[in-house]
């Protein structure tokens, strides 16, 4: 008689943890963040709390690595190919030589993706909760808001390479005038989060970064 294979435990970790990140995401939606919990969490997923408890210290724990694990490439950024045998390269900004039409193309996309509920639901639960759990807010700020800022900036390094962009400009600071606004009005939710807002907002940013 042929001998049974051991069951694979990575494999059923594995399986485990994707039910746990979907089932946070899934009760998000369903019950909103104050009335998430570890044991609903759990529950959703056929394992024992002990078992998310092991991996994940709370519940907004959980829901950061739910909502990284979904990707970390910004809407409208690009992850080209690699060169065989290689790891696959990191996403960078569209950069067609229009430094007004890429920035708009890709704050058009970050928009959808704002206001998507995908989106919108784990990034306010975790902005909150970031505020009054320090840690977690450094993780999330690292894992979730930085990423998009880097390949912004790094747009605009290349857009003052090829002398579009004046020298003394520091392109952090000009990334946070472009993305900033968008940011406020998501959070506030006090006006509309449109194509034609972010165009706005790209151009009177470009009108004072622009060498001219």
């Amino acid at each position: 008689m042929a001998d049974k294979a051991a069951p694979d435990s990575s494999r059923r970790s594995e399986r485990s943890r994707r039910a746990i990140l979907d089932a946070a995401l899934e009760l998000l939606g369903e019950l909103g963040y104050p009335r998430l919990t570890i044991e609903a969490i759990a529950a959703r997923a056929g394992v024992g709390k002990q078992t998310i408890y092991r991996w994940w210290p709370s519940k907004a724990a959980v829901l950061l690595d739910a909502f990284t694990d979904r990707g970390a490439t910004p809407e409208g950024a690009e992850a080209p190919e690699a060169p065989e045998g290689t790891e696959r390269a990191e996403a960078a900004l569209p950069d067609t030589g229009d430094l007004e039409a890429d920035l708009k193309l890709v704050l058009r996309a970050a928009v959808n993706q704002m206001n998507a509920p995908a989106y919108d639901l784990p990034a306010r639960a975790l902005t909150a909760e970031g505020l009054v759990n320090p840690e977690l807010g450094a993780h999330f700020v690292a894992q979730v808001l930085e990423p998009p800022l880097r390949l912004f900036a790094e747009r605009l390094r290349a857009a003052q390479d090829a002398g579009q962009v004046a020298r003394d400009i520091d392109p952090r600071v000009a990334v946070e005038l472009v993305c900033g606004p968008l940011t406020h009005r998501w959070l506030l939710r006090t006006l509309p989060l449109t194509h034609e807002y972010a165009d706005a907002v790209v151009e009177t940013a470009l009108r004072g970064i622009l060498n001219r």
